[in-house]
């Protein structure tokens, strides 16, 4: 379908951009057909426009495919949802109490490597992701057993089980978990279960390669430092600092495949895609996904992701027949943290809105 079709989606894609994004993606896949939209710049200077599919960093969406991978395994019996994990990587002294399903759903209390906000206001920095530092170590590679042992080195946030708290520690220990039970790289266990049989030709784990394949819009940090607000372009950066819990790349097309192959019960057997789409009460997050209502009482499926320079969107509806996916690329700005969280949020609400 094209823009004058479905005029309310190119519109709402315009009023995303004209809040302070330099580019969007959309796709959209429902009942009515399929529908790919696209608004603002790929890149600042030029006015050509973001290309229709064109690869994107998915961030935290990588989470999704990871609590898929293991699913696949404890599908096999090669590991069990509700089995201590400390067994199986021997090495990190983790606490014996922490299950498999702790670490898909952030029960763990694992100290999160990229920082803890908690409820008092103070936080416990982790590693550099952000300002001058972060800029400065943009092509540095860190090993999936670097960002572990620092949280490890860091006190729990609380006990295995007792309450509900995001973390990417989780995620990583995941892949190790994969790694080792495999025998394998987490990257070449993807392809081999998830990418290829999926025809996800556009899906990339990058493990530490900066490089982003064409075609891509270009992504951007604004950020300030002594005193003075820069722009840096870092489409190509080193994804190794956040590893399986949010380095992949895709774009629309693959993540709708995805998705809706994944909601539509043809990946997973459906006693663990019912285990994976059941919510914790604190904030609603199954194993490795969101459960969320909208605004009219229907349920959806979603994991969006975000990192310096790029945000993406992937929400399904129950019985995946309707998706949508999107990428949204940061220009100049002048915004901080907290005003690029709240664009970000007012984005998914307009889309989810006009979607669903």
């Amino acid at each position: 379908m094209t823009e004058q079709n479905r005029p309310a989606l190119q519109q709402a894609l315009q009023d995303i951009v004209d809040s302070g994004w330099a580019g969007a993606q959309l796709r959209v896949n429902d009942p009515h057909g399929e529908w790919v939209g696209c608004a603002g710049v790929a890149e600042l200077g030029s006015s050509a426009a973001p290309p229709a599919d064109g690869h994107f960093r998915i961030g935290s969406n990588t989470k999704v495919f990871t609590a898929t991978l293991v699913l696949l395994l404890v599908a096999e019996g090669r590991l069990e949802l509700d089995g201590p994990v400390a067994g199986r990587l021997p090495g990190y002294e983790l606490d014996p109490r922490i299950t498999l399903r702790m670490l898909l759903q952030h029960t763990s209390g694992l100290f999160n490597f990229t920082g803890e906000h908690y409820e008092d206001g103070t936080v416990a920095p982790g590693i550099a992701w952000e300002g001058q530092e972060w800029v400065d170590g943009l092509m540095r590679t860190y090993s999936p057993e670097q960002l572990v042992r620092l949280a490890l080195s860091k006190p729990a946030r609380f006990e295995p089980g007792t309450d509900w708290s995001y973390s990417n520690t989780n995620y990583v220990l995941l892949r190790l978990l994969v790694e080792e039970v495999t025998g394998r790289p987490y990257g070449e266990e993807m392809r081999h279960r998830i990418l290829t049989p999926l025809g996800l030709s556009g899906t990339v784990v990058p493990d530490a390669s900066p490089e982003i394949p064409e075609p891509h819009p270009h992504a951007y940090y604004t950020y300030q430092h002594d005193g003075e607000w820069k722009t840096l372009d870092v489409t190509r950066a080193n994804p190794s600092w956040i590893s399986a819990a949010g380095d992949m790349i895709s774009t629309t097309r693959d993540l709708h495949t995805f998705f809706s192959a994944l909601m539509g019960g043809r990946i997973l057997p459906a006693r663990l895609l019912e285990e994976m789409r059941t919510p914790h009460p604190k904030m609603g997050y199954g194993l490795g996904l969101f459960v969320q209502e909208t605004e009219d009482g229907r349920t959806v499926y979603t994991h969006n992701g975000g990192m310096w320079g790029w945000g993406a969107l992937m929400y399904a509806s129950p019985d995946g027949t309707t998706t949508f996916t999107a990428s949204l690329t940061c220009g100049d700005a002048r915004l901080g943290m907290m005003e690029v969280g709240a664009l970000f949020a007012e984005a998914q609400k307009r889309l989810v809105a006009e979607v669903f």
